[in-house]
């Protein structure tokens, strides 16, 4: 009985190396996998909302994310967030400007022509 499990656990042994390197036939060893991209799914047209990070997937790779994709997100939605604190702040100080004003209001109307010249 043991002689014949010292065959069968040979003859697995040997048809696993067969295939891994490549039995003689086709081309030889397994294909390489194509490594899984990160297809930019934060678009570019418009700023990014709640959804599309929440959408956001990283594909796997052989120690966790790859860190060129997770740097490439982490960059686009750090630029995101600056950008809207910037507006924010803007809005903020026009706001405090207007209710420091003596008539409170801030026009939002364009300024005529006459009067950028």
């Amino acid at each position: 009985m043991f002689l014949f499990l010292v065959v069968a656990l040979a003859v697995v042994v040997a048809a696993v190396t067969l295939a891994v390197v490549g039995g003689g036939e086709g081309d030889g060893p397994l294909p390489d996998a194509a490594p899984e991209r990160l297809h930019d799914p934060l678009p570019a047209d418009r700023p990014v909302d709640r959804t599309d990070v929440d959408s956001l997937r990283f594909p796997l790779a052989a120690r966790g994310y790859r860190m060129a994709d997770v740097d490439d997100a982490l960059s686009r939605l750090a630029a995101e967030l600056a950008e809207r604190d910037a507006r924010i702040a803007d809005l903020e100080s026009a706001l405090a400007g207007s209710q420091a004003s003596p008539g409170g209001r801030v026009s939002m109307d364009k300024p005529a022509q006459e009067d950028q010249q």
